[in-house]
């Protein structure tokens, strides 16, 4: 009877949780591992001359991903990711510390602004952009009326505007992780560095920096990551000149119609991506703050 009375208190406690965990299970598996696997098996595909998917085992699609071509827009991606990575670091840090740091309900509205571009499309904030810097935007217009330059400056298709859009769009993923390792920050350490002499230089870089350190690496997987494929604003502001690995993606997928290609190149950028957050979590740090 007790064996029994078991196995009814174990079918009794495994059905909600059952019930509560299979349609989340579910929901993974088709909209995440079944994707995965398909592109996983597209990336060994081969195409005929009339660039159709055939399922013939291969590995050229990797080992045309060593194509001096593409390792030149390997390399930009990284430059432009590293850029992008290092002015949100810069920007956000000190803007995240005012956020923590604030007590009156300024903070609500601070935190407000980091939030509200989410409302709006991303792509639309891009074009946004675009008009402002275009050559009959009205940077352009504020520059000719100050006289500060004789006629229009094209801000367009340059790696710096490209930059300048991917801090734009990636910005909040920076601060929102730096923000929570600063509020977790004990204000007891900052007095008894202060007691014992250290000057506020010293206390940032050897008392706060280190504590904040896994906010700062979550932050910069946050922004680094999606930097390598967010084609549209390359697309949009960069024409074609600041191309990231997004671009290549894109393209294959668009007008090379090479899906196979395509798929081996979005492995190796997931691949890129678990590698990095491999090492995050070597170093300590809460897939929690990684939306994990």
């Amino acid at each position: 009877m007790a064996k029994k009375k078991s196995k009814h208190e174990w079918r009794a406690n495994s059905l909600p949780a059952a019930i509560m965990v299979g349609p989340v299970s579910l929901w993974l598996v088709l909209l995440v591992a079944i994707p995965l696997i398909y592109v996983g098996v597209m990336s060994f595909c081969s195409i005929d001359q009339y660039y159709n998917v055939t399922f013939q085992f291969t590995l050229e699609n990797y080992s045309r991903l060593m194509n001096a071509d593409y390792i030149k827009i390997y390399m930009q991606s990284l430059v432009i990711a590293l850029l992008t990575t290092v002015i949100c670091v810069l920007v956000a840090y000190p803007f995240s510390w005012l956020i923590a740091r604030t007590k009156s309900k300024k903070k609500k509205i601070l935190y407000m602004l980091v939030i509200i571009p989410f409302w709006t499309n991303s792509l639309i904030r891009i074009y946004g952009w675009r008009t402002f810097l275009g050559t009959n935007g009205w940077l352009n217009t504020a520059l000719q009326a100050m006289h500060l330059t004789n006629g229009p400056v094209d801000f367009l298709f340059k790696q710096g505007t490209t930059v300048l859009g991917m801090v734009y769009c990636l910005f909040p993923f920076m601060v929102l992780p730096l923000y929570t390792a600063i509020e977790k920050l004990d204000g007891g350490l900052l007095e008894a560095s202060a007691d014992l002499g250290a000057r506020r230089v010293s206390t940032f870089f050897e008392v706060v920096l280190p504590l904040t350190s896994t906010g700062i690496f979550s932050g910069c997987i946050m922004v680094f990551i999606p930097c390598l494929g967010f084609f549209f604003v390359s697309d949009i502001l960069g024409g074609g000149n600041a191309d990231v690995i997004g671009n290549l993606i894109e393209r294959q997928f668009q007008s090379g119609n090479n899906w196979p290609l395509g798929s081996a190149l979005s492995i190796i950028l997931i691949l890129i991506t678990l590698l990095l957050v491999k090492i995050y979590q070597k170093m300590g740090g809460d897939m929690e703050s990684l939306g994990g």
